[in-house]
């Protein structure tokens, strides 16, 4: 029997309809762990298998939010949540430690609506920093707490503070004591601690987490979450609080979360200048990451890489180190997760 034109017809315009849909209403994630000299011929197969699992369930969680139609902030505080609980990654469970033996963690989100954003610096009993950061943002009329008040603010929130202890791990201590010796070869006035410091091999000044995403009704959000670096003194705060550096989000643009030397990372604003690129150039994200990742950072001998995506759900990863922990998915890309620069 043949079906009707009619049928046919309304099945047509149905597909169109449902293409269409789709083709208007984007929603997308990335994730990373981190940038650095992560090289294949430091991992055992074991290892590297736990690495990319950990990295799919982060951003698999994320995606999941995403795809129920939950909002880009829940997506990116659900999969940063992940990663935290992680010692693969230097943020929450798998924080480095300070010169003094202990962890101080920094964390920031912002939402792409309306460029609210919370962050936290220096925290040394909170298991997660990305969601007292979230509760910063929500709740207080500050962007960023630090310290013991940020600790007071959690309490009222009704956050149960931890002992620092709970952030200890092997061999993110090994690290600290190999630090340690290079550090102390030099004398223990300031400038030469500088020094010492700066000669430290990058691995010990980078290490953070972060997720961006655009959920169906077209918001960006990003956050980050940080132990730090490596002996890090003086209460020491990298990029990962710092709106505009670490992270930034806004609808007209991009959502960026970034990863890498601090330093750098404050010094040139990377997040919310690539966003300006895209804004006011009409830059795409990859060209605006490639920009300031690599030829604006390298050349200085800033280290590191960012996560970005856009409001029509592309996505780019770029870096400029040996690799960068990173994963993605959209609805229109399967999940992709990478570790190394050639894949």
């Amino acid at each position: 029997m043949k079906t009707p034109l009619l049928a046919i017809f309304a099945s047509s315009l149905i597909a169109l309809s449902n293409s269409a849909f789709a083709a208007e209403t984007p929603f997308a994630i990335a994730i990373h762990g981190g940038a650095g000299t992560i090289e294949k011929a430091r991992f055992t197969p074991a290892q590297e298998k736990q690495y990319r699992a950990k990295l799919t369930q982060a951003v698999e969680t994320g995606y999941k939010v995403l795809q129920q139609g939950g909002e880009s902030l829940d997506a990116v505080t659900a999969a940063i949540t992940v990663l935290e609980q992680s010692p693969y990654f230097n943020a929450g469970r798998g924080a480095v430690y300070t010169y003094d033996g202990g962890h101080e963690l920094d964390a920031s989100i912002m939402d792409g609506r309306n460029r609210e954003a919370g962050a936290v610096a220096g925290v040394k009993h909170i298991e997660s920093p990305i969601k007292l950061a979230r509760l910063v943002m929500d709740n207080s009329v500050h962007v960023m707490l630090s310290g013991q008040g940020a600790e007071e603010f959690a309490k009222e929130q009704g956050v149960e503070l931890i002992e620092n202890n709970l952030f200890d791990t092997e061999p993110r201590y090994k690290a600290l004591l190999k630090a340690k010796q290079k550090l102390e070869k030099a004398k223990a006035t300031s400038k030469e601690y500088q020094a010492a410091h700066k000669a430290l091999p990058n691995n010990y000044k980078m290490g953070t987490v972060g997720a961006v995403a655009l959920d169906k009704n077209g918001n960006l959000a990003a956050g980050t979450s940080t132990g730090g670096m490596t002996a890090k003194r003086y209460g020491r705060v990298g990029d990962a609080p710092v709106i505009g550096a670490g992270t930034f989000a806004e609808n007209e643009s991009c959502a960026v979360s970034a990863t890498g030397h601090g330093e750098y990372f404050i010094r040139y604003n990377v997040a919310s200048d690539i966003c300006a690129r895209v804004k006011y150039q009409n830059k795409t994200i990859e060209q605006a990451g490639d920009e300031v990742i690599n030829q604006v950072l390298a050349p200085i001998g800033g280290t590191g890489g960012v996560i970005i995506v856009d409001t029509k759900g592309n996505i780019s990863l770029p870096f400029n180190t040996s690799g960068m922990y990173r994963a993605s998915k959209s609805n229109t890309q399967a999940t992709y997760v990478g570790i190394f620069n050639d894949e």
